[in-house]
Protein backbone atom coordinates (compact mmCIF):
# COMPACT_ATOMS: atom_id res chain seq x y z
CA UNK A 1 0.00 0.00 0.00
CA UNK A 2 2.85 2.51 1.01
CA UNK A 3 4.03 2.17 -2.64
CA UNK A 4 0.72 2.61 -4.06
CA UNK A 5 0.16 5.86 -2.34
CA UNK A 6 4.05 6.99 -2.72
CA UNK A 7 3.22 6.25 -6.85
CA UNK A 8 0.04 8.45 -6.62
CA UNK A 9 1.42 10.85 -4.63
CA UNK A 10 4.45 11.36 -7.20
CA UNK A 11 1.25 11.74 -9.88
CA UNK A 12 -0.68 14.40 -8.07
CA UNK A 13 2.63 16.39 -8.00
CA UNK A 14 3.51 15.72 -11.90
CA UNK A 15 0.16 16.47 -12.67
CA UNK A 16 0.59 20.05 -10.68
CA UNK A 17 3.47 20.66 -12.33
CA UNK A 18 3.31 19.56 -15.97
CA UNK A 19 -0.22 21.95 -15.73
CA UNK A 20 1.29 25.14 -13.91
CA UNK A 21 2.24 27.15 -16.95
CA UNK A 22 -1.53 26.59 -18.31
CA UNK A 23 -2.54 29.98 -16.24
CA UNK A 24 0.73 31.64 -17.03
CA UNK A 25 -0.74 31.31 -21.19
CA UNK A 26 -4.36 32.58 -20.21
CA UNK A 27 -2.50 36.25 -18.92
CA UNK A 28 -3.13 39.20 -20.85
CA UNK A 29 -1.14 41.88 -22.13
CA UNK A 30 1.85 41.39 -19.73
CA UNK A 31 5.85 40.62 -20.22
CA UNK A 32 6.75 37.48 -19.82
CA UNK A 33 9.37 38.25 -16.75
CA UNK A 34 6.60 40.38 -15.06
CA UNK A 35 3.83 37.30 -14.78
CA UNK A 36 7.01 35.17 -14.02
CA UNK A 37 7.89 36.80 -11.04
CA UNK A 38 4.46 37.58 -9.72
CA UNK A 39 3.62 33.79 -9.68
CA UNK A 40 7.20 32.70 -8.19
CA UNK A 41 6.46 34.90 -5.41
CA UNK A 42 3.65 32.27 -4.68
CA UNK A 43 5.82 29.38 -5.87
CA UNK A 44 8.57 30.63 -3.63
CA UNK A 45 8.16 33.04 -0.88
CA UNK A 46 4.30 32.71 -0.26
CA UNK A 47 2.81 29.09 -0.37
CA UNK A 48 5.89 27.23 1.00
CA UNK A 49 5.94 28.74 4.40
CA UNK A 50 2.19 28.70 4.35
CA UNK A 51 2.45 24.61 3.75
CA UNK A 52 5.06 24.42 6.40
CA UNK A 53 2.67 26.72 9.16
CA UNK A 54 -0.15 24.34 8.26
CA UNK A 55 2.09 20.95 8.31
CA UNK A 56 4.52 21.20 11.06
CA UNK A 57 4.54 23.25 14.36
CA UNK A 58 7.13 25.31 15.02
CA UNK A 59 9.02 24.66 11.52
CA UNK A 60 10.68 28.20 11.62
CA UNK A 61 12.55 26.79 14.57
CA UNK A 62 13.87 23.95 13.58
CA UNK A 63 15.22 26.62 10.68
CA UNK A 64 16.68 29.06 13.19
CA UNK A 65 18.05 26.03 15.20
CA UNK A 66 19.92 24.62 12.58
CA UNK A 67 23.61 24.86 11.45
CA UNK A 68 25.09 27.15 9.08
CA UNK A 69 26.75 24.75 7.07
CA UNK A 70 23.01 23.15 6.31
CA UNK A 71 21.21 26.00 5.60
CA UNK A 72 23.93 27.16 3.56
CA UNK A 73 24.23 24.29 1.09
CA UNK A 74 20.44 24.20 0.61
CA UNK A 75 19.89 27.84 0.05
CA UNK A 76 22.72 27.69 -2.37
CA UNK A 77 21.20 24.35 -4.19
CA UNK A 78 18.28 26.73 -4.26
CA UNK A 79 20.25 29.34 -6.20
CA UNK A 80 21.52 27.17 -8.42
CA UNK A 81 17.86 25.55 -8.77
CA UNK A 82 16.33 29.20 -9.43
CA UNK A 83 18.40 29.29 -12.63
CA UNK A 84 17.22 25.46 -13.91
CA UNK A 85 13.63 27.03 -12.59
CA UNK A 86 14.20 30.58 -14.87
CA UNK A 87 15.07 28.68 -17.84
CA UNK A 88 12.77 26.04 -17.60
CA UNK A 89 10.32 28.66 -18.31
CA UNK A 90 12.09 30.06 -21.32
CA UNK A 91 12.26 26.19 -22.61
CA UNK A 92 9.09 26.21 -22.64
CA UNK A 93 8.24 29.61 -23.99
CA UNK A 94 10.34 28.90 -26.76
CA UNK A 95 9.81 24.96 -27.45
CA UNK A 96 6.61 24.69 -25.74
CA UNK A 97 4.94 22.23 -23.60
CA UNK A 98 5.21 19.01 -24.72
CA UNK A 99 9.14 19.11 -26.17
CA UNK A 100 10.43 21.58 -23.57
CA UNK A 101 9.68 19.60 -20.78
CA UNK A 102 10.29 16.46 -22.45
CA UNK A 103 14.23 17.53 -22.60
CA UNK A 104 14.42 19.80 -19.77
CA UNK A 105 13.34 16.87 -17.64
CA UNK A 106 14.86 14.22 -19.15
CA UNK A 107 18.30 15.36 -18.45
CA UNK A 108 17.13 16.56 -14.71
CA UNK A 109 15.94 13.18 -14.31
CA UNK A 110 19.59 11.45 -15.51
CA UNK A 111 21.48 14.22 -13.07
CA UNK A 112 19.16 14.10 -9.65
CA UNK A 113 18.69 10.43 -9.97
CA UNK A 114 22.25 9.36 -10.41
CA UNK A 115 24.64 12.30 -8.86
CA UNK A 116 23.06 11.92 -5.22
CA UNK A 117 23.65 8.22 -5.43
CA UNK A 118 26.95 8.63 -6.20
CA UNK A 119 27.80 11.00 -3.16
CA UNK A 120 26.36 8.51 -1.02
CA UNK A 121 28.71 5.79 -1.89
CA UNK A 122 31.15 7.86 -1.06
CA UNK A 123 29.35 9.35 2.32
CA UNK A 124 27.46 6.44 3.56
CA UNK A 125 24.14 7.13 4.93
CA UNK A 126 21.56 5.29 6.65
CA UNK A 127 18.57 5.02 4.60
CA UNK A 128 20.41 6.55 1.20
CA UNK A 129 20.88 4.50 -2.26
CA UNK A 130 24.15 4.09 -3.02
CA UNK A 131 24.89 3.60 -6.96
CA UNK A 132 26.57 -0.21 -5.30
CA UNK A 133 22.29 -0.29 -4.49
CA UNK A 134 21.53 0.58 -8.15
CA UNK A 135 23.58 -1.34 -10.00
CA UNK A 136 23.92 -4.53 -6.96
CA UNK A 137 20.19 -5.18 -7.02
CA UNK A 138 17.73 -6.84 -8.77
CA UNK A 139 15.08 -3.46 -7.62
CA UNK A 140 18.31 -1.04 -8.35
CA UNK A 141 18.91 -2.42 -12.04
CA UNK A 142 15.53 -1.96 -12.69
CA UNK A 143 15.42 1.52 -11.99
CA UNK A 144 18.70 1.70 -13.44
CA UNK A 145 16.26 0.40 -16.76
CA UNK A 146 13.61 2.66 -16.11
CA UNK A 147 15.51 5.64 -16.20
CA UNK A 148 17.48 4.67 -19.49
CA UNK A 149 14.08 3.49 -21.24
CA UNK A 150 13.51 7.33 -19.86
CA UNK A 151 16.31 8.88 -21.78
CA UNK A 152 15.31 6.99 -24.58
CA UNK A 153 11.80 8.47 -24.62
CA UNK A 154 13.20 12.17 -24.40
CA UNK A 155 15.50 11.52 -27.50
CA UNK A 156 12.82 10.25 -29.28
CA UNK A 157 10.58 13.54 -28.19
CA UNK A 158 13.52 15.77 -29.26
CA UNK A 159 13.69 13.59 -32.52
CA UNK A 160 9.80 14.76 -32.98
CA UNK A 161 10.83 18.07 -32.20
CA UNK A 162 13.45 18.50 -34.67
CA UNK A 163 11.29 17.35 -37.22
CA UNK A 164 8.79 19.54 -36.26
CA UNK A 165 10.49 22.42 -36.48
CA UNK A 166 11.41 21.45 -40.42
CA UNK A 167 7.94 21.07 -40.85
CA UNK A 168 7.20 24.06 -39.30
CA UNK A 169 10.12 25.97 -41.79
CA UNK A 170 11.60 28.19 -39.05
CA UNK A 171 8.25 29.50 -38.23
CA UNK A 172 8.60 32.20 -35.18
CA UNK A 173 5.00 30.29 -33.76
CA UNK A 174 3.38 27.13 -34.09
CA UNK A 175 -0.48 26.17 -34.17
CA UNK A 176 -0.74 26.89 -30.69
CA UNK A 177 0.83 30.39 -30.63
CA UNK A 178 3.44 29.50 -28.61
CA UNK A 179 6.83 31.17 -30.14
CA UNK A 180 9.04 28.39 -31.28
CA UNK A 181 12.57 28.84 -31.88
CA UNK A 182 14.73 25.46 -31.48
CA UNK A 183 17.83 26.97 -31.37
CA UNK A 184 17.84 29.29 -28.25
CA UNK A 185 15.39 26.79 -26.93
CA UNK A 186 17.18 23.96 -26.81
CA UNK A 187 20.21 26.10 -25.19
CA UNK A 188 18.21 26.91 -22.13
CA UNK A 189 16.95 23.36 -22.02
CA UNK A 190 20.17 21.98 -21.17
CA UNK A 191 20.87 24.88 -19.01
CA UNK A 192 18.05 24.25 -16.78
CA UNK A 193 17.61 20.17 -17.23
CA UNK A 194 21.18 19.92 -15.96
CA UNK A 195 20.61 22.86 -13.04
CA UNK A 196 17.20 22.10 -12.18
CA UNK A 197 18.53 18.60 -10.76
CA UNK A 198 20.08 21.03 -7.89
CA UNK A 199 16.16 20.65 -6.12
CA UNK A 200 16.91 16.91 -5.44
CA UNK A 201 21.00 18.00 -4.00
CA UNK A 202 18.66 20.74 -2.21
CA UNK A 203 17.15 17.97 -0.68
CA UNK A 204 19.63 15.93 0.33
CA UNK A 205 21.35 18.88 1.77
CA UNK A 206 19.07 19.86 4.04
CA UNK A 207 18.42 16.41 4.78
CA UNK A 208 18.97 17.23 9.15
CA UNK A 209 15.82 19.45 8.64
CA UNK A 210 13.59 17.08 7.46
CA UNK A 211 15.14 14.39 10.25
CA UNK A 212 14.42 16.75 12.88
CA UNK A 213 10.57 17.63 12.02
CA UNK A 214 10.45 13.63 11.23
CA UNK A 215 11.54 12.76 14.70
CA UNK A 216 9.53 15.80 16.17
CA UNK A 217 6.41 14.13 14.58
CA UNK A 218 7.02 10.45 15.41
CA UNK A 219 7.69 10.91 19.03
CA UNK A 220 3.95 12.74 18.85
CA UNK A 221 2.53 9.65 17.20
CA UNK A 222 4.10 6.93 18.29
CA UNK A 223 3.97 3.65 15.84
CA UNK A 224 2.35 5.72 12.86
CA UNK A 225 5.29 5.62 10.92
CA UNK A 226 7.24 8.17 8.67
CA UNK A 227 5.65 11.63 8.43
CA UNK A 228 4.52 12.45 5.17
CA UNK A 229 4.99 16.38 5.28
CA UNK A 230 8.47 16.29 6.45
CA UNK A 231 10.29 17.72 3.77
CA UNK A 232 8.05 20.71 3.67
CA UNK A 233 10.58 22.27 6.07
CA UNK A 234 13.53 21.72 3.38
CA UNK A 235 11.12 23.07 0.90
CA UNK A 236 11.17 26.56 2.27
CA UNK A 237 15.14 27.42 2.80
CA UNK A 238 15.66 25.54 -0.72
CA UNK A 239 12.68 27.93 -2.46
CA UNK A 240 14.21 31.49 -0.79
CA UNK A 241 17.64 30.45 -3.01
CA UNK A 242 15.29 30.02 -5.96
CA UNK A 243 13.06 33.12 -5.05
CA UNK A 244 16.66 35.04 -4.91
CA UNK A 245 18.09 33.89 -8.55
CA UNK A 246 14.99 34.48 -10.70
CA UNK A 247 13.73 37.92 -8.83
CA UNK A 248 17.07 39.51 -9.94
CA UNK A 249 16.59 38.06 -13.25
CA UNK A 250 13.22 39.15 -13.76
CA UNK A 251 13.92 42.63 -12.09
CA UNK A 252 16.73 43.29 -14.38
CA UNK A 253 14.07 42.06 -17.53
CA UNK A 254 11.86 44.93 -16.40
CA UNK A 255 14.38 47.67 -16.63
CA UNK A 256 15.90 46.40 -19.65
CA UNK A 257 11.88 45.94 -21.26
CA UNK A 258 10.46 48.86 -19.73
CA UNK A 259 7.86 46.75 -18.22
CA UNK A 260 7.61 47.85 -15.02
CA UNK A 261 4.33 49.18 -15.75
CA UNK A 262 2.54 45.82 -16.19
CA UNK A 263 1.87 45.48 -12.68
CA UNK A 264 -0.27 48.68 -13.18
CA UNK A 265 -1.45 48.88 -16.37
CA UNK A 266 -5.29 49.27 -16.48
CA UNK A 267 -5.37 48.57 -19.83
CA UNK A 268 -4.78 44.78 -19.36
CA UNK A 269 -7.21 42.75 -16.77
CA UNK A 270 -4.95 43.27 -13.70
CA UNK A 271 -7.22 40.84 -11.67
CA UNK A 272 -7.01 38.30 -13.71
CA UNK A 273 -3.61 38.57 -14.24
CA UNK A 274 -2.55 38.47 -11.11
CA UNK A 275 -5.28 35.49 -10.03
CA UNK A 276 -3.68 33.28 -12.91
CA UNK A 277 -0.29 33.87 -12.00
CA UNK A 278 -1.44 32.89 -8.47
CA UNK A 279 -2.85 29.70 -9.74
CA UNK A 280 0.15 29.28 -11.60
CA UNK A 281 2.61 29.82 -8.66
CA UNK A 282 0.67 27.58 -6.25
CA UNK A 283 0.60 24.88 -8.55
CA UNK A 284 4.37 25.08 -9.38
CA UNK A 285 5.24 24.46 -5.48
CA UNK A 286 2.37 21.83 -4.98
CA UNK A 287 4.76 19.52 -6.97
CA UNK A 288 7.05 19.57 -4.29
CA UNK A 289 4.39 19.42 -1.90
CA UNK A 290 3.08 16.07 -3.17
CA UNK A 291 6.96 15.03 -4.04
CA UNK A 292 7.51 15.39 0.14
CA UNK A 293 4.63 12.77 0.60
CA UNK A 294 5.33 10.24 -2.26
CA UNK A 295 9.38 10.19 -0.92
CA UNK A 296 8.10 9.82 2.29
CA UNK A 297 6.13 6.30 1.45
CA UNK A 298 9.09 5.46 -1.47
CA UNK A 299 12.11 6.55 -0.20
CA UNK A 300 14.48 10.11 -1.29
CA UNK A 301 16.57 8.07 -4.01
CA UNK A 302 16.57 7.43 -7.76
CA UNK A 303 13.09 6.17 -7.65
CA UNK A 304 11.22 8.78 -6.41
CA UNK A 305 12.99 11.30 -8.52
CA UNK A 306 12.36 9.58 -11.98
CA UNK A 307 9.19 8.68 -10.69
CA UNK A 308 8.25 12.36 -10.07
CA UNK A 309 9.96 13.60 -13.27
CA UNK A 310 8.76 11.05 -15.82
CA UNK A 311 4.88 11.81 -14.33
CA UNK A 312 5.70 16.11 -15.01
CA UNK A 313 7.07 14.41 -18.32
CA UNK A 314 3.95 12.45 -19.61
CA UNK A 315 1.53 15.22 -18.22
CA UNK A 316 3.31 17.89 -19.98
CA UNK A 317 3.29 15.65 -23.04
CA UNK A 318 -0.81 15.69 -22.86
CA UNK A 319 -0.81 19.31 -22.46
CA UNK A 320 0.62 20.36 -25.57
CA UNK A 321 -1.42 17.69 -27.73
CA UNK A 322 -4.46 19.34 -25.97
CA UNK A 323 -3.17 22.79 -26.91
CA UNK A 324 -2.12 21.25 -30.24
CA UNK A 325 1.40 22.38 -30.43
CA UNK A 326 1.83 19.54 -33.07
CA UNK A 327 -0.95 20.18 -34.76
CA UNK A 328 -0.07 20.83 -38.74
CA UNK A 329 2.31 17.87 -38.91
CA UNK A 330 3.03 15.22 -41.05
CA UNK A 331 1.42 12.24 -39.68
CA UNK A 332 5.31 10.77 -39.10
CA UNK A 333 6.20 13.24 -36.66
CA UNK A 334 3.15 12.37 -34.95
CA UNK A 335 3.67 9.06 -34.58
CA UNK A 336 7.23 10.22 -33.54
CA UNK A 337 5.95 12.19 -30.12
CA UNK A 338 3.19 9.36 -29.32
CA UNK A 339 5.94 6.86 -29.37
CA UNK A 340 8.24 8.83 -26.94
CA UNK A 341 5.59 9.89 -24.54
CA UNK A 342 4.35 5.86 -24.85
CA UNK A 343 8.05 5.25 -24.38
CA UNK A 344 8.44 7.69 -20.81
CA UNK A 345 5.22 5.55 -19.99
CA UNK A 346 7.27 2.36 -20.00
CA UNK A 347 9.91 4.39 -17.88
CA UNK A 348 7.83 4.92 -15.16
CA UNK A 349 6.18 1.60 -15.10
CA UNK A 350 9.81 0.11 -14.95
CA UNK A 351 10.67 2.35 -12.19
CA UNK A 352 7.37 1.82 -10.18
CA UNK A 353 7.87 -2.58 -9.93
CA UNK A 354 11.35 -1.92 -9.42
CA UNK A 355 10.58 0.39 -6.07
CA UNK A 356 8.01 -2.24 -5.19
CA UNK A 357 10.48 -4.50 -4.88
CA UNK A 358 12.88 -3.25 -2.77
Amino acid sequence: MGVILGVLFHFIGGFASGSFYMPYKKVKGWHWESFWIVGGLFSWLIVPPLAAYLTIPGFFDIIKNSSAGVLGATFIMGLLWGIGGLTYGLGVRYLGVALGSSIILGLCSVFGAIIPSIYYYFTPTTGKDTIADLFGTTWGLLVVLGLAVCVVGIIICGKAGAMKDKELGGAETDASGSEFKIGIGLLVAIVSGVLSACFSFGIEAGTTLGIVANDIWKAANLGQGEFLFRNNVIFVVILWGGLTTNFIWCVILNIRNKSFGDYTNKKTPLLKNYLLCALGGTMWFLQFFFYGMGESKLGNGASSWILHMSFIILVANMWGLVLKEWKNVSKKTSRTIIIGIATIILSIIIVGYGNSLK
